[in-house]
C-alpha cells in the first residue's frame, strides 16, 4: 500500500501523487516513471493543464498487475 501524508482533511488532492512522489514511493527515480508514461507501460495518469499527477488507486491497480508468479513468458 502506498503512503502518502497529508492534512487531517482528506481530499481528493491528497490522494494525487505527482511524479516525484510516485518515485519516491516506488523507490525509483522520476526519469524512470516519465519514461514508462511514454512509453506507456506506468501507472494510468491525469493532465491538469502541464501538470501529470497520479491517483492512488490507479497506481495499486497497476501495482498489483505487476505482481507474478514466477519468470516464464506466459502471463501468471
Amino acid at each position: 500500500m502506498l503512503i502518502v501524508q497529508s492534512n487531517s482533511r482528506t481530499t481528493t488532492a491528497s490522494k494525487l501523487l505527482d511524479t516525484n512522489q510516485l518515485a519516491e514511493q516506488l523507490l525509483n527515480k522520476s526519469n524512470t516513471i516519465e519514461d514508462w508514461r511514454i512509453k506507456g507501460v506506468g501507472p494510468r495518469y491525469i493532465k491538469i493543464g502541464r501538470l501529470v499527477r497520479y491517483r492512488l488507486e490507479d497506481v495499486e491497480l497497476w501495482l498489483e498487475a505487476q505482481t507474478r508468479n514466477s519468470t516464464s513468458l506466459a502471463r501468471n
